[in-house]
Parts: structure tokens; C-alpha cells; sequence
């Protein structure tokens, strides 16, 4: 995923009558840059979780020119538009999401020397396996991301004692006002699963990434091979990769683990509905079969408010609840 960028609507009329309503100008959106769209999809096909309601008008963008036509033109036509990468780490509201959804397909890459320069819209293990073909090392723990590269620089992802801001060298960005920029890894203040594009609080700066160079290490490919093997040994054996999850749910706390507090509480196997905290791994929830996501936000709470008053820790969710939420502030 690469992040919400949902610009308010103006909710201006005119002489002719009241603005359209948001899905009537996300199909003019759509129709004007020439793509097919369609309306009210079910946006849990489109998610790792495999929860969530419809998109009033779903989109797909292949390549980087039709994202930024299509953000562009939904920017300055005040349609909310929300942009999502493998879906994963993300949460969609049973109520859906008004407005546009693009599914970023833009999943170009190119070796230049040490360099890997990635589309967003490529899944990082995928990332990861290029450069191992090309004999580059740095990208192995990306077999661990369950998202895209767009997404894993959003949030500064990270497996395996390394994470995004250890190999990014630049990313080129679409601004709020239209422009492309190229800007170095050091201007997008990457920190423990968060960024500048990301936004604390859930908020977003706006920028949408496009583009991203990764700067990685020579090696054999024989011996990233082995590295790569090794993490998905590790994440067959830890993680319920069987079962669909958003990955992890909480932020793991200075100088702990989210899973082992979790655990302590004895939650492991607790369900709520079709959702259950994983029985090998506490910080994942799983979809047991025809979970919802209202369900699923109420066992993530339950989850955080049991660790509340056994450890006074207060869990910070890292996946994120997008789209309509009455429930939510």
C-alpha cells in the first residue's frame, strides 16, 4: 500500500445545481483519463485480510503515467481517492470507501549497477528476488513484506533486523500540487515503521511515491539465495502465512514484543466472530472464514486493552482501519 491520499471533497455546486457526488465525479476521473472502472467492487478480493466493503468507483493503474494522471485529476476535480498496493497492513472498513480507489499495478524494475529502481506498485519479495538474480544483497528481508515497495517506504517496513531506510538511496513523489520531485531517503524522515509521507496519527502529508532507488551491496547470488531460503524458513515456522492476515497488528513497544505480551495474556486462539488472534503468532489476526472487519477492530481492541491492565502498556495499532468507520473517532 502506499498510503491514503484522500484530498476533501469541495462540495461546491454551481449555477447548473449541487456537485456531483463523489462516486458520479470519480467516474469522471476515470473516464477522462480513459481507464476502465468499476463500480461498487468488493475491495475484500483486493485485500490480504480479505475483509472489507465496496469502492464506489475501483480502478486499476498499471504503470506510473496513468497513477499520475489519475491522482492528478482526481486532486483537482476534489475527489477523495484512496490508493492501495497489495492491501496488506491495512483494514477496509465493512461500509467500503467512498470516493476512488486505485489499485496500483505499476510494477516496473531495473538493476543499474548496485542500484534497483522499483515502480511502487511492486511487491518488495518480489523486489527482494530480483536482486538476488542480479547478485545484489541488502533486500532479503523484503521476502518478509507482505506489501509493495510503495507501501514498504510509507512505512518504513522492516524483517530481520533490517528495514526500508537501511537500503533506500531516492524516491521520486507526486506532490499535492501536481509536481514531480526526486528526494533523497534522508528527507522523508524515516523512523520505526513511519515516515514523512506516512504521517503521524494516521495523517498523511499527501505525497504519493512513485518511484524508489534502492542502493545494495554485491554479493553471490548463491549466497542471497541462501539468505532468502533461511527467512522463509522462518517465517513458514513463526507465522500463520496459511491463513489470510494483514500482518502484524501492533507496533512492537520499546524493549518488547507486542506477540509476547499478547501471548502472556493468554489470548492466543481468542475469537471474535470468523477473527482470531493467530495460535502461532500473538500479533497476528487471522481470518478464520468469513470474518468482517468491524470484527476483527473489536478483537484488536480487546487484545490491547487486556495488555493495558496486566502491563500498563498501551499497544500502538500498526496495521490501519481506512475507509467508513462510524465507530471510529
Amino acid at each position: 500500500m502506499s498510503g491514503p491520499a484522500r484530498p476533501t471533497p469541495t462540495g461546491r455546486g454551481d449555477a447548473s445545481g449541487p456537485a456531483p457526488s463523489a462516486a458520479e465525479a470519480a467516474v469522471e476521473v476515470a473516464r477522462g483519463i480513459g481507464v476502465k472502472f468499476h463500480r461498487n467492487e468488493s475491495l475484500a478480493p483486493h485485500t490480504t485480510m480479505r475483509v472489507g466493503g465496496p469502492a464506489d468507483i475501483f480502478v486499476e493503474a498499471k504503470d506510473v503515467a496513468t497513477m499520475t494522471a489519475l491522482m492528478r485529476a482526481a486532486r483537482a476535480a476534489g475527489v477523495p481517492v484512496t490508493v492501495l498496493g497489495r492491501g496488506s497492513n491495512v483494514i477496509v472498513a465493512d461500509a467500503g470507501i467512498r470516493g476512488l480507489v486505485v489499485l496500483s499495478r505499476a510494477e516496473g524494475c531495473r538493476i543499474e549497477g548496485d542500484r534497483l529502481i522499483a515502480e511502487a506498485g511492486l511487491p518488495l519479495a518480489k523486489a527482494a528476488t530480483q536482486a538476488q538474480r542480479a547478485g545484489l544483497s541488502g533486500l532479503e528481508f523484503g521476502l518478509a513484506i507482505p506489501g509493495t515497495v510503495g507501501g514498504a517506504i510509507w512505512g518504513n517496513a522492516g524483517a530481520h533486523g533490517s528495514d526500508i531506510a537501511s537500503v533506500l538511496e531516492s524516491v521520486t513523489v507526486l506532490r499535492v500540487d501536481g509536481a514531480e520531485a526526486t528526494e533523497p531517503a534522508s528527507a522523508l524522515a524515516l523512523k520505526y515503521r513511519d515516515s514523512r509521507i506516512k504521517g503521524t496519527a494516521g495523517r498523511s502529508a499527501g505525497d504519493l511515491i512513485l518511484t524508489a532507488t534502492f542502493r545494495l551491496n554485491l554479493a553471490h547470488p548463491g549466497a542471497v539465495k541462501a539468505r532468502l531460503d533461511e527467512i522463509l524458513r522462518w517465517r513458514q515456522e513463526h507465522q500463520p502465512l496459511n491463513k489470510p492476515s494483514a500482518g502484524s497488528v501492533f507496533r512492537n513497544p520499546p524493549g518488547d514484543s507486542a506477540g509476547r505480551l499478547i501471548d502472556e495474556c493468554g489470548l492466543k486462539g481468542t475469537r471474535v466472530g470468523g477473527a482470531a488472534i493467530s495460535d502461532k503468532h500473538a500479533n497476528f489476526i487471522v481470518n478464520e472464514g468469513r470474518a468482517t472487519a468491524s470484527e476483527i477492530r473489536r478483537l484488536g481492541d480487546m487484545a490491547r486493552e487486556a495488555v493495558r491492565t496486566r502491563f500498563g502498556v498501551d499497544l500502538e495499532y500498526e496495521i490501519r482501519f481506512i475507509g467508513d468507520w462510524p465507530e471510529l473517532p
